[in-house]
């Protein structure tokens, strides 16, 4: 008989979880309520484990556009929505996804609505997806707002693969001077530090310092490697502080390259998303409230924030925006455009598509200025330990001519 965990609520409100055997989650249920339990979550075991383990499975991007794309065809063409929705489920590969969309049938048979079932999925369903599903669910326009969310998630994903593919070079050459460091310290400096050592004299402060260095690490490894360790996991929890988070995007919005890319990132997104929420309904104060979650810099977070309460207070949000640090003139100027015409949406588009267009120059600018960078970082690391090794080897050669 198949075994079912369960999420339960007693008699005195507080929960409890178990496993029950049972022909059907149906009868698993029956049985919960003839207990006094109010079942929350009911699922097979095996799904469970497969779903909620310590090896869930994660959605990608191209398969929450698919999904949105295959909803979206589906109920243009008429087909009812819980008949779209468990035709998905039971063509849905990924177990993560496909237990996703049977919990979001459940709901919906329930009497929910469809973007409460995907709020309650925030690992898979972003606050901008969740928010415009219910802007178009008022409307009665779902069909088109699943449209415009696969092009929306679609041209973030776009986004990220491209400065996820422009860092990658760099982050491999940087890994293999690291590697290469730490082989030549632990390997080869000590052998060839016995031969010099060997043939006696005075060693130049480089080489000397070079052999000190590695016979410190040879010795202290274990201190090295903790240390380096600490220190990494130090930063991290630090930057997932508030305090640190918010340092660290300060000092990148304030780097040369990395500030200018991260501005030009932001406002396109801004403006791509914000576009796209009130193109669906939602009012201005909402969706500043979600695009401003989803911008990635608290500094940027905190100004569309700021922005917000001034739309609340009274004022259009081009003037809210107007004389700010962060979003460049042309955005402001754009609003002003679009909330004249009442065509704030249309405008917001052709900026986001100007700087989206920015971003793929910059990456490419930044991808051709890191290469030959990281390629001088790492000839000059291995030419230092070159020089402190052939040095004495060449003062030798000298004295023996």
């Amino acid at each position: 008989m198949p075994e079912f965990t369960y999420l339960a609520i007693n008699s005195e409100g507080k929960q409890v979880k178990g496993t029950m055997e049972g022909l059907t989650r149906d009868d698993v249920i029956r049985e919960l309520m003839g207990q006094n339990l109010k079942p929350r979550e009911v699922a097979l075991a095996t799904e469970g484990k497969a779903v909620r383990g310590l090896f869930k499975q994660k959605v990608k991007t191209d398969q929450l556009v698919l999904f949105t794309r295959q909803l979206s065809t589906m109920v243009s063409a008429g087909v009812p929505l819980m008949r779209s929705l468990t035709t998905l489920e039971s063509q849905a590969e990924n177990p993560t996804m496909k237990q996703a969309i049977r919990e979001i049938v459940k709901d919906v048979q329930g009497g929910s609505q469809l973007a409460d079932a995907l709020g309650k999925h925030p690992d898979i369903f972003s606050d901008i997806y969740v928010n415009m599903i219910r802007a178009g669910e008022a409307a009665g326009i779902v069909d088109d707002i699943l449209k415009r969310l696969a092009a929306q998630v679609e041209k973030s994903a776009s986004m990220k693969k491209q400065i996820k593919g422009a860092m990658t070079y760099p982050a491999v050459l940087l890994s293999l001077t690291v590697v290469a460091f730490f082989g030549l310290m632990f390997f080869v400096i000590p052998t060839i530090g016995d031969v010099l050592t060997g043939l006696g004299g005075e060693l130049p402060p480089l080489t000397q310092g070079m052999l000190d260095m590695s016979g410190f690490m040879v010795s202290y490894w274990y201190i090295v490697i903790g240390s380096i360790a600490a220190l990494i996991f130090g930063i991290r929890a630090y930057l997932k502080t508030a305090a640190g988070r918010r340092k660290f995007h300060t000092l990148i919005l304030k780097a040369p390259v990395a500030g200018m890319l991260t501005t030009k990132i932001a406002v396109a997104s801004f403006t791509r998303t914000f576009s796209a929420l009130i193109g669906s309904g939602v009012s201005v104060v909402e969706a500043l409230r979600v695009t401003g979650r989803s911008l990635g810099n608290d500094l940027f977070r905190e100004e569309v924030e700021r922005a917000s309460q001034e739309v609340v207070n009274g004022k259009q949000l081009s003037q809210a925006l107007e004389g700010s640090k962060l979003f460049p003139s042309i955005v402001p100027q754009m609003l002003a455009i679009g909330e004249e015409t009442g065509q704030t949406d249309t405008v917001l588009v052709k900026v986001a598509e100007f700087y989206e267009e920015e971003v793929d120059t910059a990456i490419a600018s930044m991808s051709s200025l890191l290469e030959p960078i990281m390629i001088v970082i790492m000839g000059g690391a291995v030419g230092l330990i070159a020089a402190a090794v052939m040095g004495p080897i060449a003062s030798m050669g000298q004295n023996v001519s």
